[in-house]
């Protein structure tokens, strides 16, 4: 099998696996946590930033919906876009890509968050933290994204 007939193939096959991985890893438990050994409570990405909404942390939530879905959501489009318009104007295609190259590393900011969430709950001993299997998703969501964007860069400098 030739290159441009894999890459025709992996790349299709990395978009749809990145998107499968985001959509459910923002939905399983990001982690679960157990305070006092008494109260038990999962935690997604969307239940949290529903009730920083309900609780009144406007500024968090919009942070947060805005980094931790919006970004990465657009980012999957935009590849999905370049890679379905590939084979027309290159330039603009290309430009595409450099917007997609800076979303990605201001999505990066999502998991610098949750980095920062888990270490300050574990550290202030309030709580005894595991991680769920959501975070695992998600990050396996980053991985395939940014492999896809990485081959379809390597395809648009051929």
């Amino acid at each position: 099998m030739s290159t441009s007939a894999r890459s025709s193939a992996a790349v299709p096959a990395l978009l749809v696996a990145a998107a499968t991985l985001f959509l459910s890893g923002v939905f399983f438990p990001f982690f679960h946590v157990a305070k006092f050994w008494i109260f038990h409570e999962a935690i997604s990405v969307v239940g949290g930033i529903i009730t920083l909404f309900q609780e009144g942390e406007y500024f968090l939530f919009a942070v947060l919906t805005l980094f931790t879905l919006v970004f990465p959501a657009a980012k999957l489009g935009l590849l999905a876009l370049i890679w379905l318009e590939r084979d027309k104007d290159l330039s603009r295609i290309q430009r595409l890509h450099h917007w997609v190259a800076t979303l990605g590393k201001w999505s990066m900011l999502d998991v610098f968050v949750v980095a920062i969430l888990i270490v300050t709950m574990k550290a202030a001993g309030l709580a005894q933290l595991q991680i769920g299997l959501g975070l695992y998703l998600f990050t396996f969501s980053v991985v395939a994204t940014q492999l896809a964007s990485a081959w379809i860069d390597r395809l648009l400098r051929d």
